[in-house]
C-alpha cells in the first residue's frame, strides 16, 4: 500500500476568503476526490485546531492507494489537477511524503 501525506500552510487571505474559509473549502474538495477517483482507497483531511502556533500548518491530507500505479493514476487525474489549481491559489507552503506501508 502507498500512503500519501500532504500538509499546507495557507495564506491569511486568498480567493476572496479567509484562511479559515479556504481551509474548509479545501477539506471539502479533497474529501470529494474519493468519490471521483477510484484509485483512492482511503482519504482523511484534517484542519489545524491550534492555529495560534507560528509553526503550525493548516491542513493535512492522508490518502492510501493499493499500488504505486494507482498513486500515479491519481496524480494525473483531472479532478486531482483541479484541486491542485485551487491549492496553488490559497497555499503559501506545501510539505509531503509518499511511502510504502507494510501490512
Amino acid at each position: 500500500m502507498i500512503r500519501h501525506i500532504v500538509m499546507w500552510k495557507l495564506k491569511d487571505e486568498a480567493e476572496g476568503a479567509t484562511k479559515e474559509k479556504n481551509a474548509q473549502k479545501l477539506k471539502l474538495i479533497l474529501e470529494g476526490l474519493r468519490s471521483n477517483i477510484d484509485e483512492i482507497k482511503a482519504v482523511e483531511v484534517g484542519i489545524q485546531i491550534n492555529p495560534d502556533e507560528d509553526d503550525a500548518l493548516d491542513v493535512v491530507l492522508i490518502c492510501d492507494f493499493d499500488t504505486e500505479l494507482d498513486f500515479q493514476m491519481y496524480t494525473r487525474n483531472a479532478h486531482h489537477q483541479k484541486a491542485i489549481s485551487f491549492i496553488e491559489s490559497v497555499a503559501d507552503k506545501r510539505y509531503f511524503v509518499d511511502y510504502k506501508v507494510d501490512l
